[in-house]
């Protein structure tokens, strides 16, 4: 398989403009021969400004899966250029709005994954299943953002037979307790045509893509399989966002990555061959549930709020 993943700087709310943008960066992954192109959580309607919706704003912002303009559009989009497309927007069901991601293929939505851990809107509901689905030959699981930090979810998607992970975040150069990380200062930004320098410096270190490879490469790795990293670059509402879209393989290595402050593209090629060689594949042959399944299984209270949340979310 060919996979393309790809960053860009939404408009919040402006799905018209989002999806004009997954369009122009779809017609390129085609014309380098991609088979299949990955994009960022909520890429459809950007994420961050949700947190100051109430209910009737980002209602009003959600969609039904599969009958929603944008899941059209979508389909449209793929159909156009014979390849399959991620993406990810606000759904509702009924009185409940989720954070979903989507692929569709050949004039279908063929997997629809609500986010497990949401916590940009308080109105948002959580997803409770686990994706695995079959796409071109390959057994794909998808997980976002915070999804991918707990590790169970990623060896569940695993053990439930998933060789790639799409993994749609939005995230990076936000505060944290690990020493290092913070906001990138809105300077850097607005000099990186005339001091690109010094805003790769910002977006490589502990603040971005030195916070990612401490646990990024280790999901693939540990679990034997590919990893499809998205995320934006920019601004996604008031936060800036690292982009560093990228594919790791089940040896934990970055195949292809977005060195770009624009919006683009990476593709690499996928191959079977390497997941039965891989470390995480023999590990997982090697487990015994029998040690740790009531361990693991135990009841827990799961609570979590980032520091950069407001406490006075409408």
């Amino acid at each position: 398989m060919k996979l393309a993943v790809a960053q860009f700087e939404p408009k919040d709310g402006d799905k018209k403009y989002n999806l004009s943008v997954i369009e122009t960066l779809t017609k390129k992954a085609k014309k380098n021969g991609a088979d299949v192109i990955s994009f960022h959580e909520m890429s459809i309607t950007a994420y961050t400004f949700t947190k100051e919706l109430n209910f009737k704003e980002i209602s009003d912002l959600a969609e039904e899966v599969p009958n929603g303009d944008s899941i059209k559009q979508l389909i449209r989009i793929s159909n156009e250029n014979n390849i399959a497309v991620l993406a990810g927007l606000v759904e509702k069901e009924n009185d409940k709005i989720f954070n979903t991601y989507v692929c569709v293929h050949q004039g279908e939505v063929i997997a629809k994954f609500r986010k497990l851990h949401p916590f940009i809107s308080k109105f948002m509901s959580s997803g409770n299943n686990y994706e695995v689905f079959d796409l071109m030959g390959w057994k794909c699981g998808i997980l976002i953002c915070y999804d991918n930090n707990i590790i169970e979810n990623v060896r569940a998607t695993t053990l439930m037979g998933a060789e790639i992970i799409f993994a749609p975040h939005v995230t990076g150069c936000t505060p944290s307790a690990m020493p290092g990380r913070d906001y990138v200062d809105d300077k850097f930004w607005q000099n990186r045509d005339i001091d690109p320098v010094s805003l790769r410096l910002e977006f490589d270190g502990p603040k971005g893509r030195r916070w990612l490879m401490r646990w990024l490469p280790a999901r693939a790795y540990d679990n034997g399989v590919y990893y499809a990293f998205t995320n934006p670059i920019g601004y996604d509402g008031e936060h800036l966002k690292n982009g560093n879209s990228m594919i790791i393989d089940p040896y934990g290595e970055v195949q292809s990555e977005i060195k770009s402050f624009d919006n683009e593209i990476a593709i690499a090629t996928l191959t079977k061959e390497k997941i039965p060689l891989a470390g995480g594949f023999r590990y997982m042959n090697a487990r015994r549930p029998e040690l740790y399944r009531d361990i693991i299984g135990k009841e827990h209270s799961s609570t979590f709020k980032p520091v950069w949340i407001k406490e006075n979310q409408k």
